[in-house]
Parts: C-alpha cells; sequence; structure tokens
C-alpha cells in the first residue's frame, strides 16, 4: 500500500525542500512507495487532508486541524520544545525529530569557545578593535593555556556530546560525561574516560576545567545550572551553553561571572532571545556571545534529509523508528 507523504516547508526555501525531494527520489524503494507533495501556507492546508506523514519545523494547530489521517510528525529540528504542542500531544502522534544533523557543526562550535578562551584569543580580538598592543604579561592575566591535559565535561552525551568527544580526544583532552540511559550509543569508537548518571552532575563540575551543556529542554532541566549548581564548578573552569538558554539560571550566572566564581562562559543560547541590549553579558569581558548560529551549517537539510529517507525505510517496512519522541520525558 502506497503512503502519502507531504514535506510541509513551512519555513525553509526551495533548496532545502530539494534536498528532501533528492534523498527520496533518489532511492528507488521509497520512490514506488510514497507520493511526495510540497507546500507552504494555504497550498500545504490544501493538500495535507490526506496526508499520513508529515515533514516539517513546525506544524500549527490549523494544519493539525485539516489532517484527520496523520499518523507521524518528522521534524526537522532536533530540539522538541515548541515543537510538541498541547494540539500535536492531545493526539499522541508519532513525533521524531532530526537529532544528529547537528553533530559536527556544533561540536565545532564549542571548539571556537574553548580554544578562544585557553588561548585568550577574545582577548586580543578586543585589543585589535581598540586598535592596542596588548601582550598577555601586560595584561597581567594568567597567561594563554594549552587544552592538552585538561578535563573537559559533558552534560549530556548525545549526539552532539559524542561529537565533541571526538574532537577534544584530538588535542589530548580527558573527556568525562553525564548520560541518562549509557546503553544508547551512536558512534562506538568514540568512548569517554568517564562516564556518570545524571545524578553524579556535581562530580562532572568538581572535576572539569570546561563544561559544555548539551541538554534538551525539559521541566526537569529547567535552570538546572542554578547558583548551586554553578559553585560546584572550579573557580578556573569555563561554562559552554549549546542547549537551551532556560537550562540556565541567567542572572545566578552572570553573578557568578561577575564574581569570577567561574572563570567564563561561552553562550550560544539565552533565556530570552534576542539577548535582551541591557544584559550585562554583553559588555563582560569574561563572556564569548553567538545569537543562536551554533547549528547553522551548510549541509544542515541534506543531513536531515538523510536522516528521514532512513527513517521512512523503517517506517515502510514496520520497523521501529529513531528520534522518536517520549512522551514521558519530553522530549
Amino acid at each position: 500500500m502506497s503512503k502519502t507523504v507531504v514535506l510541509v516547508m513551512l519555513e525553509a526555501g526551495d533548496g532545502d525542500a530539494q534536498a528532501f525531494r533528492d534523498a527520496v527520489e533518489t532511492d528507488a524503494e521509497l520512490r514506488g512507495g510514497v507520493e511526495l507533495r510540497f507546500g507552504r501556507g494555504e497550498a500545504a492546508k490544501e493538500m495535507i487532508g490526506d496526508a499520513e506523514i508529515v515533514v516539517s519545523g513546525n506544524v500549527s494547530a490549523e494544519l493539525l486541524a485539516a489532517a484527520p489521517n496523520l499518523r507521524w510528525i518528522a521534524f526537522w529540528s532536533a530540539g522538541m520544545d515548541g515543537k510538541a504542542t498541547p494540539e500535536i500531544l492531545a493526539r499522541r502522534l508519532l513525533l521524531t525529530n532530526a537529532s544528529g544533523v547537528h553533530g559536527p557543526n556544533i561540536a565545532e562550535h564549542v571548539l571556537g569557545f574553548m580554544l578562544m578562551f585557553t588561548r585568550e584569543l577574545h582577548l586580543h580580538m578586543r585589543a585589535q578593535t581598540e586598535g592596542v598592543w596588548n601582550r598577555t604579561d601586560q595584561l597581567q592575566r594568567r597567561g594563554a593555556n594549552e587544552l592538552t591535559g585538561q578535563t573537559l565535561g559533558i552534560v549530556g552525551l548525545g549526539r552532539i556530546g559524542e561529537a565533541l568527544t571526538a574532537r577534544a580526544k584530538a588535542f589530548d583532552m580527558r573527556v568525562v560525561a553525564t548520560k541518562r540511559r549509557p546503553e544508547v550509543r551512536y558512534e562506538a569508537a568514540v568512548v569517554p574516560d568517564a562516564l556518570y548518571p545524571p545524578e553524579e552532575l556535581p562530580r562532572l563540575l568538581a572535576e572539569s576545567d570546561h563544561v559544555c551543556i548539551a541538554l534538551p529542554y525539559t521541566a526537569e532541566t529547567h535552570h538546572l545550572f542554578d547558583a548551586a549548581m554553578l559553585a560546584c564548578m572550579k573557580p578556573t573552569a569555563y561554562l559552554y551553553n549549546i542547549g537551551r538558554g532556560r537550562i540556565v539560571d541567567e542572572e545566578a550566572l552572570i553573578a557568578a561571572l561577575q564574581a569570577r566564581r567561574i572563570a567564563g562562559a561561552g553562550l550560544d543560547v539565552f533565556e530570552k532571545e534576542p539577548l535582551p541590549a541591557d544584559s550585562p553579558l554583553w559588555r563582560m569581558e569574561n563572556v564569548i556571545l553567538t545569537p543562536h548560529v551554533s547549528g547553522q551549517t551548510p549541509h544542515y537539510f541534506t543531513r536531515a534529509a538523510a536522516l528521514f529517507a532512513a527513517n521512512l525505510h523503517r517506517y515502510l517496512e514496520g520497523k521501529p523508528l529513531e528520534n522518536v519522541y517520549d512522551y514521558e520525558r519530553g522530549y
């Protein structure tokens, strides 16, 4: 029996839609088993009525109501907060995300933060914009260091965490991580030096020179990094957040940075986005900010389409899908 696959490109451009078209239409098995439709806005609403599967960035309540036969929504984003709306959850639909699409680019982004702080490049960039020749000894700071031999703590060892582990190992770093389900691994060859359950997060923080938050946002992780948790970090350690802004209590983080209770922070996500112009984070010397861009890569939709096509094979064969949303955990 053929399936109807509607690719609802509500947010993506034509080139992104083409990545999904290529992934399906160049596969002989999928090409014969599905009917592809592409649409946006009102056109999507008109063609979604008999759809069994929808691929999209978001599905509005209006669009959902127009799809009575819908069984599976494949989101092309990795994060699910804000995607699994009450209307969607009430339908108990099969939901999947594109976890894995971000591994290389976000790992490189975090590594960029780490190298900038370790080599004090953030200070030299500030001096460059001011036209000042400032050597580190003139700045009266600790001086440039090396990642070699330092410990990286990864909070949430998923695909991004594994990609970061592989890159940190290339710098001869020790890597420790937390993971709720240690039996779930994506790259068997990528092995951290120590793996802790989530409740041992304070232990990880106490050991780490660099801490990367790579968790999904849920009720459980809301403000996980509060003043008490930040106090578990070394005063010489750096914090990086590429997960979600609300995992960190931003006021507590600002206080810790101002008091130098931690050395610095590289932040790509924030409690409120765009980050308000009056936030102290903008002007802090020990902070590097990027405007939620760590996920950007020219390979995004090619990877997302490949993940979807692999899952579509499983769906048509009646096999369990990967990246399935867990209604109990909320991600």
